[in-house]
């Protein structure tokens, strides 16, 4: 079958065009992810909402599931989802629905307050699980030299 080995592309290794690949399809399933887990809690808080029996401060439901993403994908998706987050509530949960405009302070204090908060929050997630550099032992100070 030496035929079929010049049809189909060979993997390269993680230098190749193989590994672009998954690293696409990586970057592109932590995006996908991203945006389904920002719009599933905007689903939830939107029907709340119409309920009328909404939270009075809405857009402070979606740290958690952001500090998920971070964990899950890191911080680039992360970032995502808290400029997301911030545009769906926007868009979706304060009034004026349906809108961009922001038609109080306490409106506009929320998301200011909520996406400096994430971002915090996605800053120090990655600090504290960034692998640590591998530290060379120290030497005894009673060694024979």
């Amino acid at each position: 079958m030496a035929g079929a080995s010049a049809i189909l592309p060979g993997n390269n290794g993680p230098n190749g065009s193989g590994g672009m690949r998954m690293s696409v399809l990586k970057g592109a399933v932590s995006v996908t992810v991203t945006l389904a887990v920002v719009s599933a809690v905007t689903a939830v808080l939107w029907y709340f909402k119409l309920a009328t029996i909404g939270p009075e401060h809405p857009v402070f439901f979606y740290l958690l599931p952001i500090g998920a993403v971070m964990l899950l994908y890191g911080s680039l998706p992360a970032l995502l989802a808290v400029f997301v987050a911030a545009a769906c509530a926007d868009f979706f949960l304060y009034d004026p629905i349906y809108s961009f405009v922001i038609s109080s302070r306490v409106e506009f204090g929320d998301l200011t307050c909520f996406s400096l908060l994430a971002l915090i929050t996605v800053k120090c997630a990655s600090e504290l699980f960034r692998p640590s550099e591998k530290i060379p032992a120290a030497k005894s100070r009673y060694e024979r030299q």
